[in-house]
């Protein structure tokens, strides 16, 4: 597969990433050049380049056909360089389109995996198995990936699934999803409840995944499921991309569409007081700005140590993508000239976030929790 690298938008884009390197390694070399002088841009490219900061839910959904998937170009490794990103947790769903037969699920988990194989190894990245993983590519300056599945649907009820998922190199598993599994794992939030919150499935897959060294994530699972879920995991968990039901942003047609997936500011601190971290996503926002005030306000309700970063967006859509959920990481918001991380860092400084918080929001806080469940 050939993968198209040198469009000239990303060369003016890297020169720029280069200048910010210089500018960042300058200041580590001599921090005296920073007391007096720094700018705004600076302290920008001095926060990114000390932070290892991650997205902890971008989709990165393959065709389900191999055939297909060849002819495609991903630029991964220019994306996620550009954004000032470390790490994305790279996600991907089976559920759509619906699911019709046996066997599907599992076999549409496995393709995907396979296509993801030669996506990374294409881009010349690797996948972080551990915490460990993730400082080694901080400290080298390199970008890796939290390989990641949104809803448990390829277990299809046998959980020794779990143990071949963690072997194929996920860590970190989105419980639920839009489409119900079959058999059932539990309560979905845009759907009537009916099953108490989790079913014995449900249970079971937590402590499988607890056993073994898997992050969970609640995202997609309403308040019963998610409240069961903190009775029965011995690890905390994260909720990897939603907002609070009391930030609605501007366009009422959008947010009432999104209404059932944001979570309400009692749940979100019955969670946080769990040990969870929620990840802000950049839905309901329409500015860089806009998005830092709703970070702002999850940090009002829960506190800075609880707070992340999750798009639900696609860091690097196929050069021919069509798909109306795929939005570009790095063109969140129009206008945008630099990489998405340095977007964010600039309007959580104009929000009046220190640089501590920064760093705990941009990934501190999910890297303490994914440890926490990897080390088993």
């Amino acid at each position: 597969m050939t993968i198209m690298f040198q469009s000239s938008t990303f060369i003016k884009r890297r020169r720029f990433l280069k200048s910010i390197g210089m500018a960042s390694s300058a200041l580590f070399l001599n921090p005296l050049l920073g007391w007096t002088t720094e700018t705004q841009e600076d302290k920008v490219k001095r926060i990114v380049a000390k932070t290892i900061g991650i997205d902890t839910h971008n989709h990165m959904d393959l065709p389900f056909d191999m055939n297909e998937f060849k002819n495609k170009n991903y630029e991964l490794a220019a994306e996620l360089q550009d954004s000032g990103l470390t790490a994305i947790g790279m996600t991907f769903c089976v559920d759509r389109p619906q699911l019709t037969k046996e066997g599907e699920a599992f076999d549409r988990f496995i393709l995907e995996l396979d296509e993801m194989d030669d996506l990374l190894h294409a881009n010349n990245i690797s996948r972080a198995l551990s915490y460990g993983d993730i400082k080694k590519a901080r400290k080298e300056n390199k970008q890796v990936v939290i390989q990641s599945v949104e809803g448990a649907h390829f277990t299809e009820g046998k959980i020794e699934r779990i143990k071949i998922a963690y072997d194929l190199g996920l860590r970190q598993l989105g419980l639920m999803h839009d489409g119900q599994s079959t058999p059932p794992i539990g309560d979905i939030y845009t759907d009537k409840p009916q099953y108490g919150g989790l079913t014995q499935l449900g249970i079971d897959i937590i402590k499988e995944c607890n056993r073994i060294g898997i992050l969970l994530d609640l995202a997609h699972c309403n308040n019963d499921a998610i409240n069961k879920a903190i009775e029965v995991s011995s690890k905390p968990m994260v909720i990897s991309h939603t907002g609070l039901n009391t930030r609605l942003g501007k366009n009422e047609r959008l947010a009432k569409m999104m209404f059932p997936r944001l979570i309400s500011p009692e749940q979100a601190r019955l969670f946080a007081k769990a040990g969870g971290v929620i990840g802000v996503w950049t839905h309901l926002a329409d500015t860089p700005l806009e998005f830092a005030e709703n970070v702002k306000a999850m940090v009002g309700t829960i506190g800075v140590d609880h707070v992340c970063i999750g798009t639900d967006t696609t860091m690097a859509p196929s050069a021919d993508n069509n798909n109306r959920f795929q939005n570009k990481t790095n063109q969140s918001w129009k206008g945008e000239k630099i990489g998405f991380y340095y977007t964010v860092v600039d309007a959580l400084l104009q929000s009046g976030f220190s640089e501590s918080d920064i760093n705990k929001i941009g990934g501190g806080n999910f890297f303490r929790v994914f440890e926490n469940a990897t080390n088993v």
